[in-house]
């Protein structure tokens, strides 16, 4: 263990199975949280929750559907009963990398109402299932996972992030008086299997937009979630942190 900011802690991290989720997953069970992988891949899940074991943390598995309250209220259920509560959440989960590619005007509904039922309500879906776990152990941490798309001209993706910035600072008004922060980071470019299969060689050309001339890693991610998860943060909430080389800036 490098450090121990999250000893005694209990963190819900969805999208855990693989990914910038796994990342987070690792470096909090790394800061002595015991950590719920929720996630709807048993087979990466569990995996990644062994991983955990294996070097030396403490997490478990439990499949999780982001979209459906009684799936995650089941999920909070059982992280409370077995592991005595909840203190942190990371609403990472997405559908990203098999995402279609679609105008707003032409995408198919059905398809377009089960992405923001994941990529945007999922994360309220989440919150309202945990809160009151987290409330009974005298507060916590949430972190959103936005992106920089939410600045950009994205289609439904975009807008599905644009919608999590706005979500992240309501929560946190409605939910500060719980001792319950609320705030969001917004990766950049990220080298992961799905953008691989998202973006491709465009990649290359996204990167030499970027103030740093390099393309982010999930680990670039962790630094930043931590920190909004810890202590180090205590009056720090509505807030959404650019992680992205220097993609986008704003006054």
């Amino acid at each position: 263990m490098s450090e121990n900011r999250f000893d005694g802690k209990v963190a819900v991290v969805t999208g855990a199975a693989q990914g910038i989720g796994a990342a987070y997953a690792a470096a909090l069970a790394n800061e002595g949280a015991v950590v719920v992988v929720a996630d709807l891949n048993e087979q990466a899940g569990n995996d990644t929750a062994a991983k955990i074991v294996a070097d030396g943390g403490k997490a478990i598995f439990i499949r999780t559907d982001v979209a459906d309250a009684s799936s995650a209220e089941a999920m909070a259920a059982r992280a409370a009963d077995e592991l005595g509560g909840i203190d942190l959440l990371v609403n990472n989960a997405a559908i990203y990398g098999a995402m279609k590619f679609d105008l707003l005007i032409t995408v198919d509904w059905d398809y377009y109402t089960k992405f923001m039922a994941v990529n945007l309500n999922g994360a309220l879906v989440m919150t309202r299932a945990c809160f009151p776990h987290m409330q009974a152990r005298g507060g916590g941490a949430i972190v959103n996972q936005s992106s920089t798309a939410a600045w950009l001209y994205s289609g439904f993706y975009g807008l599905a992030k644009a919608g999590i910035n706005s979500l992240t600072q309501q929560l946190a008004h409605e939910l500060g008086g719980m001792n319950i922060r609320v705030n969001a980071i917004a990766p950049g470019p990220t080298d992961t299997e799905a953008t691989r299969t998202q973006a491709g060689d465009h990649v290359k050309t996204l990167v030499q937009s970027l103030a740093l001339k390099r393309v982010g890693q999930p680990q670039d991610m962790v630094g930043a979630c931590l920190f909004l998860l810890s202590d180090d943060a205590s009056w720090i909430t509505a807030q959404i942190l650019d992680v992205d080389g220097g993609q986008v800036f704003r006054a």
